[in-house]
């Protein structure tokens, strides 16, 4: 994954918990899941995340040039997001840049998904503590982000386009 063009930072990785999130009844009663119900138990868990991001105030830092942190990976731009002072901190370390000061602002999930996504030029989405074993990705598809950045509804994530055309 690059970084505003420069830097590698290895695509963070999302252990699941959703077993132990659900109850399971005793082995002798209990009947067997099918892959459709665990589809959809997964599914309810990631809205649960989803709606908690977007009512959720997370640090966003900026880069040299005054812009929003993001990192490009597979044509999609990401725009990076931290849950606390500690993830950035972790992130910044694992940079190699925790000596310099980062200047960040704090925004609502909601606001960067609905507001921010749309203004980048081209598909994106908002990375949750990026380069953590916790992190989270919100990609531009449709009940995520506005359905005219959705690329699975045939958006470019360029929302300016769109209009002009």
């Amino acid at each position: 994954m690059t970084e505003n063009g420069d830097g590698d930072i290895s695509r963070p990785q999302r252990v699941s918990r959703l077993a132990e999130l659900v109850e399971t009844p005793p082995p002798s009663t209990a009947p067997r899941a099918e892959p459709a119900d665990a589809a959809a138990v997964a599914r309810r868990e990631f809205a649960r995340l989803l709606g908690e991001f977007r009512r959720t105030a997370v640090l966003v830092p900026f880069d040299e040039h005054g812009s929003l942190w993001t990192a490009d990976f597979n044509g999609v731009r990401w725009i990076c997001a931290f849950s606390d002072e500690e993830a950035l901190a972790r992130f910044a370390v694992a940079r190699g840049e925790a000596a310099r000061e980062w200047t960040y602002r704090t925004v609502l999930g909601a606001r960067l998904l609905d507001v921010m996504v749309p203004m980048l030029p081209g598909p994106g989405g908002v990375a949750l503590d990026a380069g953590s074993a916790d992190g989270m990705v919100f990609p531009p598809v449709a009940g995520i982000v506005p359905d005219e950045v959705a690329v699975d509804l045939g958006g470019t994530g360029a929302q300016d386009e769109r209009e002009r055309a």
